[in-house]
């Protein structure tokens, strides 16, 4: 097993909701040594900052004026994790395909390739795995001469289906699964997907001589095309304590001593079912529909769900504050449309509610999650959703508690970390 990881990624330590590669970066940490790079802010990203007056810019700003890393030690993750912000890039994504795109992208990884270097060398990393987490715009690779043993490319969506990651992201990123040892994907159908955009004819796992026998248009320069799903986990350790500790009623629910109904994560405009949440609220007048995570869509003001006395709106929680939000939610949703982005979805919050024990309502939106139908209330129209919810509310027993919780025992980051290390043996066995 390596001692040390450098892990890329395109969420920031201080994302506003749970992110999959800081979970499993801390996951990481308790055993090696990790150096955990932050996506870089653009010099777009710092003039909107300043505007709105980010606090997580404010106290990077010196060191992005100064064009100098910025490193953190954060108090809640192990001491054998540093982080480390690069220096500003050149905003670049409005650019359309070809040389002049590609001159500043050459650039901008320069900048990001550097700050990796200069870390690497600070804190003594040799020898070590890289994994690029979501961001193929930056390091979607580490050059052998940098002392990375092997560089993992890590895909947890399907980057086609938004229009700002899709414009150059697509092609960046298969050259990524191109150059990298391996690739690990989140849920079944990426990796049906990564395998056809590699031009393999199966996406099984494959070896070298296996891409070379079948495709001729890999480029010369391909390290490997292997692809490995590899699912998200949970801090099991988390949510848990939801089912042993016993946490004081949040203030978001201070005056309300109605049933609730929950939902946790980003609110965001590629996933979220909004007409479905309101048809939540409107069935159920006399219980709390409780939504915990960042808002970044318009559309529940422009349907009026803001509007209904009985949704309530927590905004962004740390990983650590979720429990005593999840422990006075009586049944808990993941409310996703059912369209191409979320075929390719293994949500992350899947384990962290079985974790805590809790009745999970879902909409059948991929193959992975109808593998948690014996342990969650599948529902595949809006109508049959509300039904699913009255049986969830009155079906919280300690049998079908057990269950929730074998079955995210199963799913911790500690037994992906292994699978990790399973896999990096392999690579150094066919390198």
């Amino acid at each position: 097993m390596p001692h040390h990881v450098v892990f890329f990624s395109l969420f920031r330590t201080d994302n506003p909701y749970s992110s999959i590669s800081l979970s499993m970066a801390k996951a990481l940490a308790k055993t090696v040594r990790v150096l955990y790079v932050n996506h870089p802010y653009s010099l777009k990203d710092i003039f909107a900052g300043i505007k709105k007056g980010d606090p997580a810019l404010r106290k990077r700003l010196w060191h992005l004026l100064t064009f100098r890393n910025r490193y953190e030690h954060l108090d809640a993750i192990p001491e054998n994790f540093v982080a480390v912000t690069p220096p500003p890039t050149l905003p670049i994504n409005w650019l359309p395909p070809g040389k002049i795109y590609d001159f500043f992208q050459r650039i901008n990884n320069g900048i990001v390739l550097r700050a990796i270097g200069q870390a690497v060398r600070k804190y003594n990393f040799h020898n070590f795995v890289f994994i690029n987490c979501y961001d193929p715009f930056y390091a979607g690779w580490l050059p052998p001469e940098m002392g990375v043993k092997a560089s993992i490319y890590h895909c947890i969506d399907d980057i086609t289906q938004n229009a700002y990651t899709a414009r150059h992201g697509e092609r960046l990123e298969n050259k990524a699964c191109r150059n990298a040892d391996l690739t690990l994907v989140t849920s079944t159908n990426l990796k049906r997907l990564k395998a056809s955009a590699l031009g393999l004819t199966t996406p099984s796992r494959l070896t070298n001589k296996a891409v070379d026998e079948q495709s001729d248009d890999l480029e010369s320069s391909d390290r490997s095309a292997r692809i490995v799903t590899f699912f998200n986990a949970a801090e099991v350790s988390v949510f848990q304590k939801v089912l042993t500790e016993k946490y004081l009623r949040p203030a978001e629910l201070k005056d309300r001593t109605d049933q609730v109904i929950g939902f946790i994560g980003n609110l965001d405009e590629l996933r979220i079912d909004y007409p479905l949440l309101k048809k939540i609220a409107l069935h159920f007048p006399e219980k709390t529909l409780l939504l915990v995570g960042p808002m970044n869509s318009p559309e529940p003001a422009e349907i009026g769900l803001d509007k209904l006395r009985n949704v309530v709106f927590a905004g962004s929680r740390r990983l650590e504050d979720l429990p005593p939000m999840l422990q006075h939610m009586d049944c808990v949703l993941i409310p996703f449309l059912c369209n191409t982005l979320t075929f390719s979805i293994y949500p992350l919050k899947i384990n962290e509610y079985l974790a805590a024990g809790k009745p999970v309502v879902t909409t059948g939106f991929s193959d992975d999650i109808r593998t948690f139908a014996h342990c969650t209330y599948l529902a595949e129209s809006h109508e049959e959703f509300l039904q699913k919810i009255e049986v969830a509310l009155t079906e919280n027993n300690p049998e079908l508690i057990q269950i929730r919780t074998q079955v995210a025992n199963s799913n911790t980051w500690e037994a992906r970390i292994k699978q990790l290390w399973e896999e990096v043996k392999t690579i150094n066995d066919e390198l």
